[in-house]
């Protein structure tokens, strides 16, 4: 007797896989993160991250209108600070003039409606490299928390749409949410790194930002990669606390929270595709141990399947290219 049901028979050629295909991948699925520096006239490919740069703001500009050719809508800002400008307060990350400020005023002149994101987080301004403020060698919490509300503010003020505290720190949407209501930016967005674990896949992103901690690590304050159910007690938290979007990073080896997310909240959910994925496919592709472009489509989908409403990734114009 033969089988009645076949399942090969929606697999016989392109276009009925086409037609039954669960997961699409659209440019509307991306953020692109930008990386900012001092100067003009730069920009500077990131040696352990190939085929991806940092910008200074008369460049940033023209990136920003090609990505928005593109039909890529959003980007998340990063910024590069000098040695001089660091300290253990991040007194730089509240400089109304400060280089995140004139990012994103650079991006929404160029093209006012791109949605622009801004990463909230000291270890850029740190004379530590750590993601708060230092004491005896420990990073403390609520001192750190009002740098950061006050960093939101901040940006917020120059026109960020959303900003999108990445330090881990314990309380620090609530921080935010209650400091950006006061100051009347009611419709600021708050993005939080509600999932973020101490991975070692963070290498070529410390070395694009110069920010890899001069002491210790970060496991006081980003998650044990061992741990599950705590990260559906960590976003619980954050969206009783104001949180809009939440995220986990990074992604490829953290897919079973994204789906442990997904069944659980309704908030929209971003995966953080991130430096090392980046550049592990960069390198094998460059040995031809792998097809870059086949690996890459299959990586972002499988973030998409998992339940990833939103994916950061340095991917993102590689992507809207195959697609187009």
């Amino acid at each position: 007797m033969y089988p009645l049901r076949r399942n090969r028979r929606l697999r016989f050629n392109h276009a009925v896989r086409s037609l039954v295909r669960e997961t699409l991948i659209s440019p509307n699925d991306f953020i692109v993160p930008l990386f900012v520096v001092e100067g003009s006239g730069v920009k500077e490919e990131i040696a352990s991250m190939p085929d991806y740069y940092r910008y200074s703001l008369d460049l940033l500009e023209h990136e920003v209108k090609s990505l928005w050719e593109m039909g890529l809508k959003s980007v998340l800002l990063f910024v590069k600070v000098p040695d001089n400008l660091k300290d253990n307060k991040g007194t730089e990350a509240i400089n109304k003039d400060g280089l995140m400020q004139q990012a994103i005023k650079t991006v929404k002149n160029a093209v006012p409606d791109m949605y622009v994101m801004t990463d909230v987080a000291l270890d850029p301004y740190s004379s530590y490299g750590h993601d708060g403020i230092v004491k005896d060698q420990y990073v403390i919490n609520d001192e750190t928390c009002d740098v950061l509300a006050q960093m939101a503010v901040s940006h917020a003020a120059a026109g960020a749409d959303m900003v999108a505290p990445s330090d881990m720190m314990d309380g620090r949407i609530l921080y935010l949410r209650e400091a950006l209501e006061e100051e009347g930016y009611k419709n600021t967005g708050i993005m939080s790194y509600s999932a973020k674990y101490a991975s070692a896949f963070y290498g070529p992103f410390r070395d694009a930002l110069d920010s890899a901690p001069g002491f210790g690590d970060k496991k006081t304050y980003q998650m044990d990669p061992a741990n599950r159910t705590e990260a559906i007690r960590e976003t619980l938290m954050d969206i009783d606390e104001g949180a809009d979007i939440v995220m986990v990073k990074p992604g490829l080896c953290y897919l079973d929270i994204v789906r442990d997310l997904k069944n659980e909240i309704e908030v929209p959910i971003s995966v953080y595709q991130v430096s090392g994925e980046y550049s592990m496919l960069k390198a094998a592709a460059a040995q031809g141990w792998l097809d870059h472009d086949a690996v890459m489509m299959e990586q972002v989908t499988a973030i998409k399947r998992a339940g990833a409403d939103l994916i950061a990734s340095y991917f993102a114009k590689d992507v809207v290219r195959i697609l187009s």
